[in-house]
């Protein structure tokens, strides 16, 4: 009997705290609209990008389609937005023909209540994976508004010398520059380590774990900063093709540019990762300094390994969950801040900013692990294993906690600029 009362405890307490993630991330959403225009809501920053409204009505349709829908057997809520706000609905360019910002709130509001009634009752035994992926799509839809809003905020200014930020999110005012660290690379020892993460809140592309041998590698402790990036572009890094791959020249022709998405001149920024660049641009940059780009298995082994315990921890600096003693994530800025700024932060073998901040490009192209399985379709992941993907770890500035993790994996075509990403280099010895 005891054991019974136990496990029905375990189950009100899941569902209680799936109850307050989802609330807690629907109100960090929500807060990134407060003082949105019309136009920002549904005009497109980029061709490659949705409207930012379009993502709120995503997210409202995507839950009733599972939770009402799949799970509770209702009836489908507002047919009228099923093509609108499907993922293969409507091509990105079509999709800036929006309801207003209300109407879409009270969508997302109706079929949210209806979510957590059904919560109350909900099967977790079957379900609860669902119920943490769900919370999980929010949160990586919340940072693609984040950085589709910096979009727009980058196209109002570009006819500036150099990107900035309104006066109120400055760091000047946030932020106090730290201008001293070491930059000596740390030395990973060779050995096994135990790759991915079978916990419940996993996604599919990060199943199941298994041990990889690495042999010895040195990482940077930090990602490069602009005040290093500024050296490639004055050493006219652009302009010579010995430092591109040949994939990445052609690109650059192409595609012709003298420095990063989100360039910075004010010297301020020199702490700051660089960010807002392509696979290519980095890989450029580490032939520049006689390095590389490391390996997913290797940046996840610095994040993750402690080879005195030979134990994994989910976070680099242990198993607590993050907060802001920790990173810079969950848009506590609304901007990167210096590499420095988080020594709490620092992974059991000395290296720095591993989550949060910027994401990091890495040499490995996206694939699924042995044994993988699609979960929930074969179209979150599966659909992307198509060797034009390259895999990037870390998370961002804008990253809320529940996608926060040593082996979470994002995947983005190498070209791509306009996400929050930059890098750190390896070199094998």
């Amino acid at each position: 009997m005891w054991k019974k009362i136990l496990k029905l405890q375990s189950i009100d307490s899941k569902r209680t705290a799936i109850c307050q993630a989802l609330q807690q991330c629907r109100s960090q959403t929500l807060a990134l609209f407060s003082d949105i225009d019309d136009q920002t809501f549904r005009q497109q920053a980029h061709p490659d990008f949705s409207p930012v409204g379009w993502h709120l009505g995503h997210l409202a349709f995507t839950e009733a389609y599972w939770i009402l829908e799949r799970f509770a057997g209702k009836q489908t809520l507002f047919p009228e937005y099923q093509k609108l706000f499907a993922a293969d609905g409507l091509p990105k360019e079509s999709r800036q023909n929006l309801p207003t910002i209300d109407t879409i709130q009270d969508y997302l509001q109706t079929v949210r209540k209806q979510i957590l009634a059904y919560l109350e009752v909900a099967p977790l035994e079957k379900e609860e994976r669902f119920w943490r992926w769900l919370i999980q799509h929010e949160s990586q839809h919340s940072e693609t508004i984040s950085f589709v809003l910096e979009l727009h905020r980058f196209h109002l200014t570009a006819n500036q010398a150099s990107f900035s930020f309104p006066n109120s999110l400055s760091p000047v005012k946030k932020i106090a520059p730290k201008t001293v660290f070491n930059r000596e690379m740390i030395a990973i020892p060779a050995g096994d380590f135990l790759m991915g993460s079978n916990a419940i809140e996993a996604q599919d592309n990060e199943r199941p774990t298994y041990t990889v041998y690495l042999d010895k590698y040195w990482l940077d402790p930090y990602p490069v900063t602009y005040g290093e990036y500024r050296q490639f572009i004055k050493a006219g890094g652009y302009q010579k093709a010995e430092f591109w791959s040949e994939k990445g020249w052609k690109w650059l022709q192409e595609n012709p540019v003298a420095q990063p998405l989100y360039w910075r001149e004010e010297t301020i920024w020199d702490n700051h990762p660089v960010c807002g660049v392509s696979y290519y641009e980095a890989e450029a940059y580490a032939n520049f300094v006689g390095k590389r780009l490391p390996t997913e298995a290797e940046w996840e082994k610095a994040a993750s390994w402690n080879p005195i315990t030979k134990q994994k921890s989910a976070y680099p600096w242990g198993n607590e969950e993050p907060t802001a003693k920790f990173s810079n994530h969950n848009n506590l800025f609304g901007q990167t801040t210096p590499v420095n700024q988080y020594p709490a932060g620092k992974s059991s073998l000395g290296c720095y900013d591993l989550l949060g901040n910027v994401w990091e490009w890495t040499a490995t192209w996206f694939t699924g692990y042995q044994g993988f399985q699609s979960y929930p379709y074969r179209g979150y992941s599966q659909v992307y294993f198509d060797g034009e993907h390259r895999v990037l770890k870390g998370g961002s500035w804008a990253t809320r906690p529940w996608g926060l993790r040593n082996s979470f994996r994002n995947w983005y075509h190498p070209h791509v600029r306009q996400i929050l990403a930059g890098f750190r280099c390896a070199r094998s010895n």
